[in-house]
């Protein structure tokens, strides 16, 4: 066993020792913060140093590849944006301020498990600890009324999708006689026309779909989003989504692109989870609401890509799920600073935003731009990609149902742009003071939105080599 491979799993359990030991003693949330922000930030720079390892770990449990590195790499970066968004945690008692980041480390340490695991109970286990962690953190809300009922649903509705899943392992081990995702890759293609292997790996992938808010494991979604504090909610919107995406890739990859009623499955799964949640989307007065259900939509977009079963598919699946970290965050970057109090805003409070802050209402446009998929966007450059492998994989109407989706979606996305630049507010209301560190941040946001959407090749390279290790 080289320990080197483990490296980023090991910091981020240094992290998690850390702030379990942060909070044994007298709160303070500076001292916290701080902490959080440099640790967080030697994090990126510890999983760029291990981008390029590759071997096996514990018995060949844990696969260690570029495909797991790049997305270890996005949830470490997603971990330091949501702490960049931490210096004032309203919504949440000082006191926990500790237990806070220690959940965050946790659950960024088991998705980081997660991405490399390759054997049922390992998938398993990781995916109940970065759940527990997040149904916790939901719970840390001042407001009990919001974060326990919120907390609630998520717990309820979670538990059952990890029992559906555990079934599924069990009819896939009982049919293949295999634990470890390498050997059932080698049997799961010939036995494929099996309903029993076709249910098994349905119901596998439960599992992952409620972690991705698919219909119809969607209804947690605008229920938790509201009741819980808002950087909860930017982690769960942006850097949570990041891991669903990389083990169901890795999961739907197992059939060899041989599955058509797999495929079959998914289009429908698609379809019906873009409309639903775009319609539903549209109603929505709580922004928070309606970013929930645009997050619902967009998983249908992903499956567009994973469902292609080919490395294009793939590519542009793990470049969308950069993308969708990016604009879903800065998204909710613009409600924790308009709701500066912790409390939840509608979309109706965003008036006069672009006098408030140019700079803020101008990251909230270009991020739903992006989530809708209008040049010169990464958002417009990851569902180029996403439809194009449909596409070529002769998915027209898909693709097309698609489009009228992304026609729908500009609907609500313009309202929350109209009340932010065209709406009156009620009364006078005083400029948002933004303090330097998050002006440099959220111009670098702005910026790489618009940047990495017209110059899409190195990471766009990166994510085809990482697809290439998932159809060798």
């Amino acid at each position: 066993m080289n320990p080197i491979l483990f490296q980023p799993e090991l910091y981020g359990l240094f992290m998690s020792g850390v702030f379990l030991s942060l909070s044994l003693v007298r709160p303070n949330p500076k001292r916290d913060f701080f902490t959080a922000l440099a640790l967080s930030a030697v994090g990126i720079l510890v999983c760029l140093a291990g981008l390029r390892l590759e071997g096996g770990l514990f018995y060949g449990t844990y696969r260690v590849d570029l495909f797991s590195q790049v997305f270890k790499t996005l949830l470490f970066m997603g971990l330091f944006l949501v702490i960049c968004i931490c210096s004032e945690l309203k919504g949440i008692s000082e006191r926990l301020h500790s237990e806070f980041y220690l959940l965050l480390s946790v659950c960024t340490l088991a998705m980081m498990m997660l991405v490399s695991s390759v054997h049922l109970l390992t998938i398993y286990m990781a995916l109940e600890l970065s759940s527990y962690s997040l149904y916790i953190l939901v719970f840390l809300r001042k407001r009990e009324d919001y974060g326990i009922d919120a907390g609630i649903k998520y717990f309820l509705i979670g538990a059952a999708a990890s029992a559906v899943m555990l079934f599924g392992f069990a009819l896939l081990y009982g049919a293949t006689r295999a634990a470890y995702v390498g050997e059932m890759l080698q049997v799961l293609p010939g036995l494929l026309d099996r309903p029993l292997v076709i249910i098994g790996l349905f119901l596998t992938l439960s599992g992952f779909l409620f972690k991705l808010a698919v219909f119809p494991f969607h209804f947690w979604a605008p229920d938790v989003y509201e009741g819980a504090p808002n950087q909860v909610t930017a982690y769960i919107a942006s850097a949570s989504k990041v891991g669903a995406i990389a083990i169901l890739i890795r999961m739907v990859s197992l059939t060899g692109g041989d599955s058509e009623f797999l495929a079959h499955a998914l289009v429908a799964l698609a379809i019906i989870t873009m409309t639903v949640g775009n319609l539903a989307a549209i109603v929505q007065k709580d922004l928070k609401r309606l970013l929930a259900y645009s997050s619902v939509a967009q998983a249908g977009y992903i499956l567009i890509g994973i469902l292609s079963m080919n490395a294009a598919g793939y590519t542009g699946a793990i470049f969308y799920a950069l993308a969708l970290l990016l604009m879903k965050f800065t998204a909710f970057l613009v409600v924790v600073k308009v709701a500066y109090d912790g409390k939840n805003i509608s979309v109706d409070q965003l008036a006069g935003l672009h006098r408030r802050s140019p700079l803020l209402a101008m990251a909230l446009m270009l991020s739903l731009f992006g989530l809708a998929g209008i040049p010169p966007t990464i958002g417009f450059t990851g569902k180029l990609l996403l439809f194009t492998a449909a596409m070529k994989q002769g998915y027209f109407t898909l693709v097309l149902i698609a489009m009228i989706n992304v026609v729908i979606s500009l609907y609500y996305y313009l309202l929350v742009i109209k009340a932010a630049y065209l709406t009156a507010p009620v009364g006078e209301q005083p400029d948002l003071e933004i303090t330097p560190p998050m002006k440099l941040l959220t111009g670098t946001l702005v910026t790489v939105m618009v940047v990495v959407g017209i110059y899409p090749t190195w990471f766009l390279d990166l994510a085809a080599a990482a697809a290439r290790m998932l159809v060798l």
